[in-house]
């Protein structure tokens, strides 16, 4: 197994999900104390077990686990490492406590969407944390780690339940998902390429525009994905995501209209901005290259995007019905509605 040391004591492992380099799980150690960012799914535990041996930490010296959100696989080993890390406290989005002191019901919503036997086989049978070992991490909260301090940082987007933590020793920030994806097999000139990912099912694209400012807004010079590991060059992929994001909103509008071939039109405009906008930044890997490595990340994008534009539906229906239901009781129309403040 292979462990990426980043220096300042940042290492990351991967996951084993999937394929090679698909999932990391990033490793702090600091003054004898760890860390672990994200957890994988349950396979990924002896993965983590021996690259703290081979760091020379005992379990017992891990303080706390990080989870950016609560998707599976990000989260599904959780219950099982921290079985084997006595001492450690998970630390997770207030949104996403629940799902890990009883994963029953976040299972149950993975296995109807993907299937019973896909998911047990993909991620594992979760395993619950008892509440006591929890700590819910409001925006700020701030973790002692050795000598450096860990910050949460609340970074909706991606999911409503998102957390990226801002390490105050290297000024690094552990994103998770909510600063996109960037696999190292398309890295070209020693630059990265990136893309946003709005897997289903609470992608938001305002939020997630403030999300990469906050982070961006740190000025780190690295910042470590889950779809993987360490980025740099801050700025440009800054502006690449914001770019991406307002063509993936534009793309969901185009497709707005709900039937059979939404979803199909939503893969096939995904793939289509994606290779447009890989050719602009001159990858030289061509575009079956691309699909080949981005192909599931498009189709769970477009997934994302569906789910976007249902929730968005649902809301201007619900939205109509308080209007109707206030006009017949004379509640509305009586007065003028408040002004929407500037930005809200």
């Amino acid at each position: 197994m292979q462990i990426w040391n980043y220096g300042q004591g940042i290492q990351a492992i991967d996951s084993g999900y999937h394929r090679p380099m698909l999932d990391a799980i990033h490793l702090i150690v600091d003054g004898g104390e760890a860390a672990v960012v994200d957890t994988g799914t349950t396979v990924s535990v002896p993965r983590i077990l021996e690259a703290l041996d081979r760091l020379g930490v005992a379990p017992q010296a891990v303080r706390y686990v990080l989870l950016t959100h609560v998707h599976l696989d990000h989260a599904a080993g959780a219950g099982a490492l921290m079985a084997q890390l006595g001492e450690a406290r998970l630390v997770v989005h207030p949104r996403g406590a629940r799902h890990m002191a009883d994963p029953r019901r976040l299972w149950a919503a993975s296995a109807e969407v993907y299937g019973a036997d896909f998911v047990r086989s993909a991620y594992g049978e979760p395993v619950p944390v008892q509440p006591g070992r929890i700590i819910e991490a409001g925006d700020g909260l701030t973790l002692d780690l050795g000598r450096r301090q860990l910050v949460c940082l609340d970074t909706p987007g991606h999911a409503r339940h998102h957390l990226a933590f801002h390490d105050s020793a290297s000024g690094h920030v552990f994103a998770g998902d909510v600063f996109g994806l960037s696999y190292r097999e398309l890295d070209q000139d020693g630059r990265a390429f990136i893309i946003p990912t709005c897997s289903p099912s609470q992608f938001d694209p305002p939020q997630a525009h403030r999300s990469v400012n906050r982070i961006l807004a740190l000025a780190p010079e690295a910042v470590y994905l889950t779809h993987f590991s360490q980025v740099r060059g801050i700025p440009r992929l800054a502006a690449l995501l914001h770019q991406m994001l307002e063509r993936y909103a534009a793309l969901a509008e185009r497709c707005c209209e709900p039937g059979p071939g939404r979803l199909e039109a939503l893969r096939q405009g995904m793939q289509a901005l994606v290779l447009e906008e890989a050719r602009a930044e001159g990858l030289r890997h061509g575009d079956e290259r691309v699909l080949d490595v981005l192909g599931m990340d498009l189709d769970l994008n477009a997934q994302g995007l569906a789910a976007y534009l249902d929730a968005q539906a649902a809301a201007a229906a619900k939205a109509l019905k308080e209007l109707t239901e206030g006009k017949g009781s004379g509640e509305a129309g009586s007065r003028p509605a408040p002004a929407r403040p500037a930005g809200g």
